[in-house]
């Protein structure tokens, strides 16, 4: 069986929403794909499992109006290659690996701004001291376990599941159904626009971008997480669509409990994918949270 063929940018890039902000950095190990736009301090974007930068499309713009932007792919995910080691798709694997991006860019965010597993990634960040910023917004979060995945016994037989290439295959080709996309947007609460529907199945019918989410899925414990919340010392923005269907809105009521400098911010008609949805109303959110914890965000 030939190996899963990642996206490749000069085909599947071609016409990428922000092109000409995106180069390749070579970082811990990894080609990243990152896309830089703007002036003003630095705001490191992060989205979410099984996504890319194509997420940001329409947020970023807006953002970099008044901030120097940094959105990376994660690993394995859109146009940044995946890691030899499993472990590296883990949630401490993933923030040493935007880490080891920060440095080899020079980039010392102010604010950080993290969608759905995003969000846990710069927490993580910021719990081991990799991450020192003003301000996190945590978009729609999944900070805490799923329900159903808290047991320590299923972790090795999910693993077990998704590390193989078989799955990502069968899951690729069901994507090639515009009703399997459609069904699997709806989850999300979220009403996109047909752009933003199409990348979303572009990259679900890629096998290797869909492995690396399974993967990183296989590998993702927030248990720990959940339990250091209460020590987490920065500032922290939970901003909830109220329709989000993937991550249940009395989510961030349980970390709003837990982590003493959390703010809830709950958005009536908007879902998981809210920062698509209404771009300019979670960047006028952000703009307005960093401004309240002292960054100098220009007018």
């Amino acid at each position: 069986m030939t190996a899963l063929r990642a996206p490749d940018w000069s085909t599947d890039g071609r016409d990428w929403p922000n092109r000409e902000a995106s180069r390749f950095v070579e970082a811990g190990g990894l080609r990243w794909h990152v896309q830089i736009a703007g002036s003003g301090p630095a705001l490191l974007l992060v989205h979410g499992t099984g996504a890319s930068t194509h997420s940001f499309r329409d947020l970023l713009p807006l953002l970099a109006q008044r901030f120097t932007v940094v959105a990376p792919d994660l690993p394995g995910h859109g146009f940044t290659t995946r890691p030899a080691e499993p472990a590296h798709l883990s949630l401490p694997g993933m923030a040493a690996g935007v880490v080891a991006l920060l440095r080899a860019l020079g980039v010392v965010p102010e604010v950080a701004v993290g969608h759905s597993a995003g969000a846990a990634i710069l927490c993580r960040m910021c719990l081991d001291g990799m991450l020192q910023p003003r301000a996190v917004v945590s978009l729609n979060g999944a900070l805490l376990p799923l329900p159903g995945l808290r047991h320590p016994a299923l972790t090795p037989l999910v693993r077990g599941v998704v590390s193989g290439d078989w799955l990502p295959r069968i899951f690729a080709r069901r994507m090639e159904s515009p009703r399997e996309v459609e069904r699997l947007l709806a989850r999300t609460g979220s009403t996109i626009d047909e752009r933003g529907k199409d990348l979303y199945a572009r990259l679900s019918r890629n096998a290797s971008h869909t492995g690396a989410a399974l993967a990183m899925m296989g590998h993702w414990d927030t248990r720990p997480l959940e339990a250091e919340l209460p020590r987490l010392a920065v500032p922290l923005l939970l901003l909830v669509g109220a329709r989000d269907g993937m991550i249940l809105p009395g989510v961030a009521l349980r970390v709003r409990s837990l982590a003493p400098r959390s703010e809830l911010l709950q958005i009536s008609g908007l879902g998981h994918l809210a920062h698509e949805e209404s771009p300019q109303l979670v960047a006028d959110e952000i703009v307005a949270y960093a401004r309240a914890q002292g960054v100098a965000v220009p007018s």
